[in-house]
């Protein structure tokens, strides 16, 4: 588990150039411990930046992505100054695994819990959270996750996007903070504003 997490870039800083905390995979996990991983709790850490890079590379074949903050400079006059050209930093999965992990992405969000993310025009996956984070899960007030991808017709994927939400400050009940209801509709604004090729 822990060596796959490092392949989608856990325990590694991303500098976008802007410096982003190292999402992080602990060592010497138990098998509980292990086990609450593979949901996103435990020991187990993680920031948006590192989630978006996690579903891209799904939405990629399974290959990971360097991230960068923009594509391109253009001057006033929009004569482009710079561009960044994609890099590879290496495959986590094989395509077939990404393939199914997909098929189960898009499923939560056109009949699961990700129904908040549907976008007109694209096919999404998504996968929603809602992490504890504190000593009394009873009292605390989780944080909110939604992470997708979106598909235009020709295949091709313009986006991906991991929305966190800590509702610390928000009117709104324990029971009704969930990835779907608070972070999904986020990530579908971000899908609709990038569907146009």
């Amino acid at each position: 588990m822990r060596e796959t997490a490092e392949k989608f870039g856990f325990n590694a800083r991303h500098d976008t150039p802007v410096r982003s905390a190292a999402g992080s995979y602990p060592s010497g996990l138990d098998e509980a411990g292990t086990a609450l991983t593979g949901m996103g709790q435990g020991s187990v850490t993680s920031t948006p930046l590192q989630m978006a890079m996690v579903t891209a590379a799904i939405a990629n074949d399974g290959t990971v992505m360097k991230p960068h903050m923009v594509s391109e400079l253009r001057s006033p006059d929009l004569t482009d100054l710079e561009r960044t050209d994609p890099e590879e930093l290496g495959r986590a999965v094989s395509a077939d695994t990404a393939k199914k992990v997909r098929r189960m992405m898009e499923y939560t969000v056109a009949e699961g819990t990700g129904g908040a993310a549907r976008t007109e025009g694209l096919t999404v996956g998504g996968k929603p959270g809602t992490a504890q984070h504190g000593a009394d899960v009873r009292d605390e007030r989780p944080y909110a996750w939604f992470t997708s991808y979106a598909t235009r017709p020709d295949g091709t994927s313009p986006v991906a996007v991991a929305v966190f939400v800590d509702p610390q400050d928000m009117d709104v009940s324990r029971d009704r903070i969930t990835g779907g209801s608070l972070a999904g509709p986020i990530a579908q604004a971000v899908m609709t504003a990038v569907r146009t090729p």
